[in-house]
């Protein structure tokens, strides 16, 4: 499970320097503080939508707004790469968009939503990395953890999110199988005739939110774009250690998971990522405000 963090991280350092070149970003002021407080702002509001959505029974609407995003998204990762090797890159994009939409709609396996989970993944935590200064991701890791911690273990209204949207089979889950045998589309049409944590009993396989490896890598990116370090290849080290001490909190929160209760991830990875950050800079003498 693991790996899918790491390549999260791995293709959206790849990602950010294209996206830079087609000035792909989600605030105009990357130095500002008050961006991710609109962003908490935003995943209130949709998550309060997608709650009372799934309450009403309408999940054809969740499926058909996360649908929507996922194939736009899509063209952006396509499209930033491609215009940046070809002019037709963006008719490349689109075809490539459609056939990457018609397995993940009509052949929704696990290893079809893992490889797309990764691309949009790595495409969105891209967009606001290179769209948030230092300070700016620090605030949002901070304040998306305390979030995550009172929705999981105050509220428990994350927990109730994540049953209603397990089995809709769209890549906002990490599925990695327990078994060669396992089949996703199989497992979430059972899944969808029950409520509740029976969904998650006797399960066949292992199950991440994409959050938790997309919001880490968010200060990587950010690191790696608005800071001057020393580099080791592509990534400089502050945002090395990011990376690094996202995988220390990883391994911190597994130890608690295989415990088998459901568990707020972005209090550990992203706590992780602040740490790995500050001790990279603090290494090699570089002031991370």
């Amino acid at each position: 499970m693991v790996l899918f963090i790491i390549a999260i991280q791995g293709v959206a350092l790849l990602l950010a320097h294209p996206f830079q070149a087609s000035d792909i970003k989600a605030f105009s002021d990357p130095e500002s503080v008050f961006n991710p407080l609109y962003y908490v702002l935003l995943v209130l509001v949709f998550t309060a939508f997608l709650l009372l959505i799934i309450k009403l029974g309408r999940r054809w609407v969740i499926q058909l707004i996360m649908g929507l995003v996922i194939i736009s998204t899509l063209y952006f990762v396509y499209s930033s790469v491609l215009l940046n090797l070809t002019e037709t890159g963006w008719l490349i994009a689109i075809a490539a968009t459609a056939v990457t939409a018609f397995f993940l709609f009509y052949y929704p396996e696990w290893w079809v939503i893992d490889v797309v989970g990764i691309l949009i993944g790595a495409g969105a935590a891209a967009i606001f990395g290179i769209s948030l200064a230092v300070v700016p991701a620090l605030v949002l890791l901070v304040a998306l953890g305390i979030y995550d911690f009172v929705a999981v273990y105050e509220t428990k209204h994350m927990i109730s999110l994540a049953e209603g949207v397990v089995d809709l089979k769209l890549p906002v889950l990490f599925v990695l199988p327990r078994n060669r045998g396992y089949s996703h589309v199989k497992w979430a049409r059972e899944a969808s005739q029950v409520s509740g944590e029976e969904k998650f009993e006797k399960r066949e396989a292992f199950f991440m939110g994409l959050g938790d490896a997309v919001i880490p890598t968010v200060l990587v990116i950010s690191a790696n774009s608005f800071m001057s370090a020393p580099a080791i290849g592509f990534i400089n080290v502050p945002a090395l250690g990011a990376a690094a001490g996202t995988i220390v909190g990883y391994v911190a929160l597994m130890w608690f998971v295989l415990k088998g209760k459901p568990q707020a991830g972005l209090p550990f990875l992203n706590s992780g990522a602040i740490g790995g950050f500050l001790i990279a800079s603090y290494i090699v003498g570089v002031k991370p405000f």
